[in-house]
């Protein structure tokens, strides 16, 4: 099994690497700009489960990241699980939200799982089971509170459901499955730079857990699905 995670430095995704190394015999590829960290990331993995892991830096906030991306695709072949665990956040008013912000937030949380989805899809063998994992967001889920501050992000993430949909239903018969897990606040780096001193509803390492559960599934019996994850309602 090979297991594609972006994001993979910190946060929720070095969270997910260290279970798939922990539970399970997968090729981990892990995906983030910060190499130093992945290297971290992946002393760690071989000292605490003796688990060697693939780690490349890439940055996609980049639009040629796709270049990487493909190269490291031929070396993998068939991707069984693919984590767009990335994003960006910038919590600022709307008006105050300047073009290279907006950019960039679309940039990291639609078009980066655009074209990384492009390439993965290309590299797959028809004959074998491919589920995608988009890590959404509560704010870009329908009928959900929305927050001031937030309306570039929260629009964002409801593009990223929106795609998960559409690709579900285009891809339903190559075997690839696509959902999205639209997430609560979880008490990551991302969200203490955005709202500090604010207390989230779980860690990085529990909803770390319940995204790697939901992603090893067996047999597949979800697609086309955007699904809120929170602890609290509306």
């Amino acid at each position: 099994m090979n297991v594609l995670i972006t994001g993979a430095s910190k946060g929720i995704g070095a969270a997910l690497v260290k279970h798939f190394a922990a539970h399970t015999d997968a090729t981990i590829i892990a995906l983030a700009r910060n190499i130093e960290l992945l290297k971290n990331l992946q002393h760690f993995c071989a000292k605490e489960y003796h688990k060697s892991i693939h780690i490349y830096n890439v940055d996609l906030s980049q639009p040629d990241f796709q270049l990487t991306l493909n190269a490291i695709l031929k070396e993998h072949q068939h991707i069984d699980i693919v984590i767009n665990n990335a994003g960006f956040l910038a919590h600022l008013p709307f008006e105050k939200t300047d073009i290279q912000t907006i950019q960039q937030t679309f940039q990291v949380n639609v078009f980066a799982p655009m074209l990384l989805l492009q390439s993965v899809f290309a590299h797959l063998d028809a004959t074998k089971k491919c589920h995608v994992i988009n890590i959404g967001s509560m704010g870009g889920f329908q009928g959900s509170v929305k927050f001031s501050g937030l309306s570039i992000y929260s629009s964002s993430k409801a593009a990223l459901a929106s795609l998960t949909e559409c690709l579900a239903e285009e891809y339903k018969n190559r075997n690839i499955y696509v959902n999205c897990l639209a997430l609560g606040s979880v008490q990551t780096e991302m969200l203490n730079n955005a709202f500090p001193g604010f207390k989230a509803q779980t860690t990085a390492e529990e909803m770390a857990k319940f995204i790697f559960n939901f992603a090893i599934q067996h047999p597949l019996l979800i697609n086309g699905k955007v699904i809120p994850i929170s602890v609290e309602t509306p």
